[in-house]
């Protein structure tokens, strides 16, 4: 991409119903904004940020792979001291009709994780999604967004609900640097591993694979950048014994090898893996 790993860099695209922004922006002083009408993944984790929405003020920590709806108000970020790698999704309003979407802070939603990592792996790797596959993806954000924060829910066949994919993603989460295999990600979903291949995706725009492999990226970068561990022992921590692999399916997912971001690491009295 051609980017530097120490400067703000952001990406905007526009697809059939939805706009969606990349931001990769390291550690910094002063306040940022999350625009209203917004769906977002904070993909990088933080500890003790400080942001505001309306009248209210939060001080807490953010997992790696928090969402966040911000709904009418804009969210105002004072205080984050960690490198910062989101996207943000602007779902055009006509497809809301005349919903409006319960605002929601740092919430698990394994669905949104799942569907802004596909729009993040096109913005870091300067790729492009087709018409019918951008429409679809935004169909089933919208689809879900109504369902869960507007209280407007359809029946749609072979779509899993918010609890198991959810259940999925802590499953998946817990046991990244281990061996996951699709008949226990179908297990914990009480699906054979026909029908819950199809479902996911259905439901998420990825396959499991994918899935796990994405979230072993988003581990790989919380722990390239947080603590001392070698690009071998990452690679090791996240289920990869082949280094080689480890780095091409890294630059794949985050746009840039994992080296470069070493150097982000804390001192040598930041904790190892």
């Amino acid at each position: 991409m051609g980017r530097q790993l120490d400067r703000y860099w952001s990406d905007v695209r526009h697809w059939p119903g939805m706009r969606s922004e990349y931001s990769w922006i390291p550690a910094r002083d002063g306040e940022t904004r999350t625009e209203p009408d917004q769906v977002g993944v904070s993909f990088s984790g933080h500890e003790s940020a400080v942001y505001a929405s309306g009248a209210r003020t939060v001080e807490g920590d953010i997992a790696g792979g928090a969402v966040f709806v911000t709904g009418h108000e804009p969210i105002v970020w004072h205080r984050i001291r960690e490198l910062t790698e989101a996207v943000e999704i602007y779902p055009d309003r006509a497809l809301l009709g005349t919903a409006e979407l319960a605002p929601a802070r740092a919430v698990q939603d394994g669905t949104v994780l799942a569907i802004a990592s596909v729009l993040r792996r096109v913005h870091v790797a300067g790729g492009a999604l087709s018409d019918i596959a951008a429409s679809t993806l935004t169909h089933r954000l919208v689809i879900h967004l109504l369902g869960e924060y507007a209280g407007v829910r359809q029946q749609v066949a072979g779509r899993l609900g918010r609890a198991t994919v959810d259940r999925v993603t802590e499953f998946v989460d817990a046991g990244l640097g281990e061996v996951v295999t699709l008949d226990r990600l179908a297990a914990v979903a009480g699906l054979s591993p026909y029908h819950f291949a199809r479902a996911f995706k259905a439901t998420t725009g990825l396959a499991p694979h994918q899935f796990v492999m994405t979230r072993r990226m988003d581990r790989a970068l919380r722990l390239l950048v947080t603590t001392r561990a070698s690009v071998l022992e990452v690679a090791h921590a996240v289920g990869l014994s082949n280094v080689s692999h480890f780095r091409r399916v890294f630059n794949a997912h985050i746009g840039v090898l994992p080296g470069e971001v070493r150097k982000f690491r804390p001192s040598a009295r930041g904790r190892r893996v």
